[in-house]
C-alpha cells in the first residue's frame, strides 16, 4: 500500500468467479506452455530458488494483481507473493507493485502470461481513468462496450470497473439494444420495437431494452412507440445531442456513442446525457509498462 493511492474497484464483480479464472488460466498456460516450458527446462536447476519482482515502468492504474497471483498459484502452488500494490491504485514509474518467491523455473513459466494480462489491463484501467477525470462534475457515466478481445472480454471490462468506469452489458445475453442493423432488418423503429415487446412477453424475460438512434426523427419515433429503458444517441453532433437530451426530458436514460475521444468527451458530457460509452477503451487501449525481474 503507498502513500496517497487511489482506490477505485476493491470488490471483484460478479461475472469473475473462481471458476472462470481457473478455467482462462488453464487455457491461456495450455497455450503458452505446449508440452514444456523448455528454456527454462533446458537452463535452470530444479533446484534453483529465487525471487523477482514486478517493475513499473509506466505512471497509471494497475490492474491485475489479483488474477497474476492466481497465475502464479496455479503454475506453482508453492510460489509465495508479498504484495506492494493492489488492484485500482495508481502508480508510478519506479513503482514495485509484488515480488514473487520460490522455484525460479516456476516463476519463468508464468512470467509471459502475467505481464500479458496485467499490462492490458493496467492499460484499460489507466485510459479509463482518465477519461472518468474528464466527465467528473458533468453527471455522465462513462461504459465500456463489447468491442473487446475474444476470451480476453470479463477480464478487460473487470479493469475498466478498476479504472473507475462502469461496465455495459457483458454480452448478448444480458440486455436488449436494438442497433441500425437490428432497427433496418426489421423495417423500422416501431416494427423493432413491436417485436421486442412480444418477444419479452412470450419469452418471460426481463431485460432492459436500450435503442440506437441516428438522428431527431428517430428519437420521436422512440418516444412515441415507447418500450425503451434506454435510448442512444449514436454519433450526433452536440446540437443535435443537447436537443434530443431536452425532447427525451428524462422520459428515458440516454447515453452518447460513436467515435468520442479525449478532446470530444467533456463537450458530450455537457450535453445532459446518462451515460458514455467508450469502445476504445478497450479496443485500442496501450498496454501499460510493466516488467518482471529477477532480483
Amino acid at each position: 500500500m503507498i502513500a496517497g493511492a487511489v482506490y477505485f474497484c476493491s470488490v471483484k464483480p460478479y461475472y469473475i468467479t473462481g471458476s472462470f479464472l481457473q478455467q482462462f488460466i488453464q487455457s491461456a498456460l495450455a497455450e503458452d506452455m505446449g508440452d514444456g516450458d523448455h528454456s527454462s527446462l533446458a537452463s535452470i536447476p530444479q533446484s534453483a530458488i529465487g525471487k523477482a519482482r514486478l517493475l513499473v515502468k509506466d505512471d497509471g492504474i494497475l490492474a491485475g494483481v489479483e488474477l497474476a497471483a492466481k497465475i502464479f498459484k496455479q503454475v506453482d502452488n508453492n510460489l509465495e507473493l508479498e504484495i506492494f500494490i493492489t488492484d485500482g491504485v495508481e502508480v508510478k514509474k519506479g513503482d514495485v507493485a509484488f515480488i514473487v518467491s520460490g522455484s525460479v523455473r516456476s516463476i519463468l513459466t508464468a512470467e509471459r502470461l502475467v505481464l500479458n494480462c496485467m499490462q492490458r489491463m493496467s492499460g484499460i484501467a489507466t485510459v479509463t481513468n482518465r477519461l472518468v477525470k474528464l466527465v467528473s462534475g458533468a453527471g455522465a457515466t462513462l461504459l465500456d462496450t463489447r468491442k473487446t478481445t475474444p476470451n480476453f472480454r470479463l477480464l478487460e471490462k473487470w479493469a475498466v470497473l478498476l479504472g473507475g468506469g462502469q461496465n455495459h452489458r457483458i454480452g448478448l445475453f444480458d440486455m436488449i439494444m436494438l442497433k441500425d442493423n437490428h432497427i433496418d432488418g426489421a423495417g423500422g423503429i416501431e416494427q423493432a420495437i413491436n417485436r421486442t415487446k412480444d418477444y419479452l412477453r412470450t419469452s418471460k424475460k426481463d431485460l432492459k431494452v436500450e435503442i440506437e438512434t441516428r438522428n431527431l426523427d428517430e428519437v420521436r419515433k422512440v418516444l412515441q412507440a415507447g418500450g425503451a429503458d434506454v435510448i442512444m444517441l449514436d454519433n450526433m453532433s452536440l446540437s443535435d445531442m443537447k436537443a434530443a437530451v431536452e425532447l427525451i426530458n428524462g422520459r428515458y436514460k440516454t447515453e452518447a456513442s460513436g467515435g468520442i475521444t479525449e478532446e470530444t468527451i467533456r463537450d458530450v458530457a455537457e450535453c445532459g446525457v446518462d451515460y458514455i460509452s467508450v469502445g476504445a477503451l478497450t479496443h485500442s487501449v496501450k498496454s501499460l509498462d510493466l516488467s518482471l525481474k529477477m532480483i
